[in-house]
């Protein structure tokens, strides 16, 4: 006789999932004011197993999100300061020679932590945000002739400062591309800023008491389950055409209109595709459905795909950016 106890029904499961999610939300949600977008990104992109690039003005609690979300999960945290003088090995660890053992010894550094905060990753010069090319991509780190895995749950939130601002650089295309978001945050409203203040002024009064507050945290198993349960989300043919359609029209806009056709010198790669897809599940996912709709796909792809789609010097110019010219496609590409 099979004494195996039966396992549980999947929608219970499901259920059970999006309830930890919710909770989770609703908790970021409650420490970071006015930022619910930024709060939906970082889910999304924890969901589809992905990468942040988040861009906005010092002091819109960027830095203090990923914490936040990184506190409420049973996962090691790590933060980086990248500044013009940062080494690649400051990120990725170094070989210390060990004399009493005759032999090198391979010290880890702060990217082998599952949840890692890059910040203000546009001040450090481009053999530095190149470090993390290898560890985003494929989830491991070359120091010398040896390779080190990295933690099954690995998670960057790379925050940069607008790029006009002095002491920046750019962020060359490839490292972009390992990005599943880039997303642009503004500053918040008069109410929101309003209740930024009240609960600045709680937590300086929970300081001085010195009383630690009990915060749930989230098991990773849970984490690994959503993101399998948002694979089995359904997509249907012409849901999933019309997210290619987008993507296709952003290496070849001329087919819809020509002069957005000339003022895109570079579109979206299939790693843009993958990435749109990805988001999509999880954003349906989140709210609550078992199907992925054309309205997920434009909710994301803005973000997507703004750093995958390059405008040409006359686009630059006339002052087109990858965020509208995503817009714009959005606009022609007809809905399934």
């Amino acid at each position: 006789m099979d004494s195996t106890p039966p396992s549980r029904p999947q929608v219970d499961s499901t259920a059970r999932l999006h309830d930890a999610f919710k909770a989770l939300r609703d908790a970021l949600s409650a420490e970071i004011v006015g930022q619910s977008a930024l709060i939906e990104r970082l889910l999304i992109a924890l969901l589809a197993d992905g990468h942040l690039l988040v861009e906005g003005a010092p002091g819109l609690a960027k830095t203090s999100a990923i914490r936040a979300l990184a506190s409420r999960l049973k996962a090691d945290f790590a933060r980086v300061q990248f500044t013009p003088d940062l080494l690649p090995a400051d990120l990725t660890g170094t070989e210390v020679w060990r004399p009493q053992d005759g032999r090198f010894e391979f010290q880890s550094g702060p990217i082998f932590h599952p949840i890692l905060l890059a910040d203000e990753i546009n001040r450090a010069p481009a053999k530095v945000q190149s470090a993390l090319l290898e560890a985003m991509g494929e989830r491991q780190v070359t120091v010398g002739r040896a390779t080190y895995p990295l933690p099954a749950l690995f998670l960057v939130m790379a925050t940069q400062n607008p790029i006009e601002q002095e002491g920046t650089f750019p962020l060359p295309e490839a490292q972009l591309d390992r990005f599943l978001m880039h997303v642009r945050i503004a500053y918040p409203e008069v109410d929101a800023e309003t209740e930024i203040l009240r609960l600045a002024r709680e937590r300086a009064r929970n300081a001085m008491q010195a009383v630690p507050e009990a915060v749930d945290r989230m098991p990773i198993e849970d984490v690994f389950d959503a993101r399998a349960a948002v694979l089995d989300l359904h997509v249907a043919p012409a849901v999933e055409r019309y997210l290619v359609e987008i993507v296709l029209a952003s290496r070849d806009a001329s087919r819809y209109d020509a002069d957005l056709g000339r003022r895109i010198a570079w579109g979206a790669s299939p790693r843009g595709s993958i990435a749109l897809e990805r988001c999509a599940r999880a954003h349906a996912w989140l709210a609550g459905r078992d199907y992925v709709t054309p309205d997920d796909v434009r909710e994301v792809a803005p973000d997507v795909l703004r750093h995958r789609v390059l405008p040409s010097y006359e686009a630059t110019a006339e002052g087109w950016d990858g965020g509208r010219l995503v817009d714009a496609l959005l606009d022609q590409v007809p809905l399934p």
